[in-house]
């Protein structure tokens, strides 16, 4: 007897996950497979191994002598990042390397399993982030974006429990400073348990930080910080003010593109946070902690999958686009102009949308 034809619904259903798992494994196995054969895999990675190597040996945390960003071996994250990848200062630097690109791996998957939506749209997340350039580049790169993504993940899975939300977003402080925007969001939004228990989290961690690296470790952090982001001529920066500097706009005019965007995006946060439901209020904090940082790399577009998550189960399918406006079959031809335009979309889309939930929700 002829099996019966399955219904296209039934047929999305049954085949988008092995369409997203296979094309998943298959663009970050290409990604991964090709760096390691021209010797770039985790060359971001290799600066946390050379300043937990440092500190193991006696060292200081930093290397002092970078005066620009985008450098091999330049690390310049918080002091209370370094605990944390203490460890893999332990391994020898090739182990080290595919020990922490298998936890990246394991971090994005994790992050996307505990998205606070339906089966069927993690699915498509995953999908889309198979062919999306930022999730494969962040991953080859060993940058900490799919650890922010887990930690983003987390904060929203648990949003109505403080301590949680304070506890996940210390953590994404503790990595790279402008998660802890969240903790600001939290504050306008009077979440104050949540923001106690977040201060608590990051003072722990800097006292780890401190006892492992030194009081030394916090100036040299503020001096190397200020040295290097200039969120202007940076090479390769896609923040507002970088990329149409690169257009040839007077750097001057740059300076104040570049601000006119930070200041409206800490704006949109506090009206989110006051006038749009509490789920955006966090979405738009997690958008926005990135495009308030001098310095705005594209792998982090990947942290747009989190909002574009929510806008599906919104029923919101345009949302798509915004992924798929970076995929990796066309990355040598994508304009750096793509990446603000996406972030600011994808703001202004949340906060519109969680402003009219809220107002009709009475």
């Amino acid at each position: 007897m002829d099996r019966p034809v399955l219904p296209p619904p039934e047929l999305l259903r049954r085949g988008l996950p092995p369409l997203a798992i296979g094309l998943f494994a298959l663009f970050v196995a290409l990604a991964v497979g090709a760096s390691a054969v021209a010797g770039t895999l985790g060359f971001d990675f290799l600066a946390y191994h050379a300043a937990a190597s440092r500190v193991l040996a006696g060292g200081p945390l930093y290397d002092m002598s970078f005066v620009g960003t985008g450098g091999f071996g330049l690390f310049y994250y918080p002091p209370t990042f370094g605990p944390l990848v203490l460890p893999f200062g332990l391994l020898p630097e090739t182990v080290a390397v595919w020990t922490w690109t298998g936890l990246l791996v394991a971090a994005f998957l994790g992050g996307v399993a505990l998205l606070p939506v339906s089966v069927g749209v993690r699915w498509v997340v995953l999908l889309l982030a198979a062919l999306t350039w930022p999730v494969a580049y962040a991953i080859k790169l060993g940058q900490v974006g799919p650890i922010l993504f887990l930690a983003f993940a987390a904060g929203w899975r648990w949003l109505e429990s403080d301590r949680w939300l304070g506890a996940w977003a210390a953590i994404g402080a503790a990595i790279k400073i402008q998660p802890g925007l969240i903790l600001a969001w939290a504050v306008v939004a009077g979440r104050w348990r949540a923001v106690l228990i977040g201060a608590v989290v990051l003072v722990v961690l800097a006292a780890v930080a401190t006892l492992v690296s030194g009081f030394a470790a916090w100036s040299d952090f503020l001096t190397l910080v200020v040295r290097v982001s200039d969120p202007i001529s940076t090479e390769h920066n896609v923040t507002p003010g970088a990329v149409v500097y690169q257009l040839g706009v007077p750097r001057g005019v740059a300076w104040t593109v570049q601000a006119a965007s930070t200041g409206l995006a800490l704006v949109a946060v506090v009206v989110a946070a006051r006038r749009a439901t509490p789920v955006a209020g966090y979405l738009a904090a997690v958008v926005a902690s990135q495009l308030v940082s001098p310095v705005l790399w594209d792998h982090y577009a990947m942290l747009l999958l989190l909002p574009v998550a929510w806008l599906l189960a919104r029923g919101s399918w345009w949302a798509a686009i915004v992924p798929l406006a970076t995929p990796t079959v066309l990355v040598v031809v994508i304009p750096p102009l793509v990446y603000p335009v996406v972030f600011w979309a994808v703001l202004g889309a949340v906060v519109a949308m969680g402003w009219r939930d809220r107002k009709e929700a009475g």
